[in-house]
């Protein structure tokens, strides 16, 4: 298993022990929240990712430290591995509902589909978006049995172009949620991600 794997083991084990107290209702309720670290290609640390339960909808923030200068195609995909070199174990796009690729596609956009990252010359870039599904252990699509990841690809998203607005190769990932199978392993070895 890679340190990403690892890390994504962890990361379901660690939001798994929550338990029924973190998800209260009521105004003294503390949202969940859940950090990730972002890798590259060759396993180096690029940034970190961020999702903070809103009831229903999950808010997501990235932060890039050493991603390209450049905008960056950035999605929520379908399984929660990111295996180097190329990131490809983390399947396609989230699309539990089948729809075409991009917000700008009449037929679209994936639940995965997020706004480009825009990374500056200092190779720091930020984004913040609101996904449609709740960040809660046990709950779908997010905390399917496979799993999910974020993926940042090499070019800009065009927001339309099936599957994946030609964003081109996938050059950094994260691990946000753990497929079922190695969260029940209780792999906790090499985790950096952080519930709180």
């Amino acid at each position: 298993m890679t340190r990403n794997g690892y890390v994504l083991a962890a990361a379901a084990v660690v939001l798994g022990a929550c338990g029924p107290a973190a998800q209260e209702a009521g105004p003294a309720a503390v949202p969940r929240t859940f950090t990730a670290p972002l890798y590259d290609t060759r396993g180096t640390q690029v940034g970190t990712v961020a999702l903070t339960e809103r009831g229903d909808s999950t808010h997501v923030m990235v932060h890039a430290t050493g991603v390209a200068a450049g905008t960056h195609g950035t999605h929520l995909h379908a399984v929660g591995r990111c295996d180097e070199p190329d990131f490809t174990t983390a399947g396609p796009h989230l699309n539990p509902t089948s729809n075409q690729h991009g917000a700008r596609n009449p037929r679209g956009p994936h639940l995965g589909d997020l706004p480009n990252l825009t990374v500056g010359s200092n190779r720091e870039g930020h984004l913040e978006a609101v996904v449609a599904a709740a960040w809660r252990p046990g709950t779908l699509p997010l905390f399917d049995a496979d799993g999910t990841a974020l993926v940042v690809h090499a070019a800009a998203d065009d927001q339309r172009t099936d599957p994946s607005g030609n964003s081109g190769a996938r050059i950094a990932c994260a691990v946000v949620a753990a497929p079922a199978a190695q969260a029940s392993a209780g792999v906790v070895a090499g985790a950096h991600g952080e519930a709180r």
